[in-house]
């Protein structure tokens, strides 16, 4: 019998912190676990390691401690000569604000498969989070690493990613990043990103909140995987000093968008929102996804039946199904 114990996972309702790696102390302050239970994959950036996808790391701003995890089919270097260059998804990872999991195992694995499965290059960002950068830090770095990916001179970016086909994507909190870049770039001209072209966003069950429940919050409120308490916590420690829950940052309603949809519709952006009917979010999600329909924006929701906040990451099946679903939203024309 292996002497080896499963790694203890605390209980996100009753000690959220605890969850999150972090010790709450009595005087407020807020402080890391180390080293975090969250496990980290290595990268495979070595073309001669048998592997289908090969990763590497690559920094982007070392003064903030932002980088970006690069993914590529093997295939793309193996017959760079008469390969076609790959559509390109930016992914921002999830983590509440206050944890970034780039480097570990459940998003390196995801990313993985994303770039298999979807034959396309990935690259999946690190950015800041709370407690000891407090949102819009996060949304700053996203809109940096744009930039960098526009400038770097990368052979995995550079030969094999077409800059002209890209999505921006982001899951759970990523999801949310993802949402406020794309309100960042529609705000902007659009010839200050060139030559990268955003196609359209993918926001996979995107973390939005408010300071009044919705039917949906209280109907999960103690979700065991995503619990309230949980929300409440990351919420409190990424909002800015004195933000409730209705900041814009948070509450994606409270907000009249209708010039930045406009924009987003006159440059032919195509909208994700991939949820589960079992997230605590998912009234807000559908909220927005109607508020954009309103304003003609081209977007579309893919809602599983039984799903709750993560059940991709987790689950075979699942993870098949939006893939297939990632695959012909990125691949086809939108269809109303």
């Amino acid at each position: 019998m292996s002497d080896q114990l499963a790694p203890f996972i605390p209980d996100p309702m009753t000690d959220p912190y605890d969850f999150l790696d972090l010790i709450h102390h009595h005087d407020g302050t807020i402080t890391r676990k180390k080293p975090s239970r969250f496990p980290i994959a290595s990268i495979i950036p070595d073309l001669s390691y048998p592997a289908p996808v090969l990763s590497k790391d690559i920094p982007i701003n070392q003064s903030n401690n932002t980088w970006a995890r690069l993914y590529l089919p093997r295939h793309a270097l193996e017959s760079s000569s008469t390969n076609a260059l790959l559509p390109l998804i930016i992914y921002y990872p999830g983590g509440g604000f206050v944890i970034s999991s780039t480097a570990t195992s459940i998003i390196y694995n995801f990313c993985s498969n994303l770039a298999l499965r979807l034959s396309v290059v990935v690259v999946s960002i690190n950015y800041r989070v709370g407690p000891e950068h407090l949102l819009p830090a996060a949304y700053d770095d996203a809109i940096e690493a744009l930039q960098w990916i526009k400038f770097t001179e990368d052979s995995w970016v550079r030969d094999h990613a077409d800059l002209t086909n890209c999505f921006i994507m982001g899951g759970s909190a990523g999801g949310n990043i993802a949402y406020h870049v794309g309100l960042r770039v529609a705000a902007e001209d659009v010839d200050n990103f060139k030559p990268l072209k955003i196609k359209g966003l993918i926001l996979h069950y995107p973390f939005f909140g408010g300071s009044e429940r919705t039917e949906s919050e209280l109907r999960k409120e103690n979700n065991l995987l995503f619990p309230l308490t949980l929300s409440d916590v990351m919420w409190k420690h990424s909002l800015p000093i004195g933000a409730n829950r209705d900041h814009e940052y948070c509450n994606p309603m409270v907000m009249d968008r209708s010039k930045l949809f406009d924009k987003m519709k006159l440059l032919g952006w195509k909208i994700l929102v991939a949820t589960g009917d079992r997230d605590t979010g998912i009234d807000r999600q559908i909220g927005l996804v109607m508020m954009m329909k309103e304003k003609g924006v081209k977007v579309e929701s893919r809602i599983l039946e039984g799903d709750y906040h993560g059940g991709d990451y987790l689950e075979s099946n699942k993870l098949d199904s939006l893939f297939v679903a990632l695959k012909n939203f990125i691949f086809s024309e939108f269809i109303e």
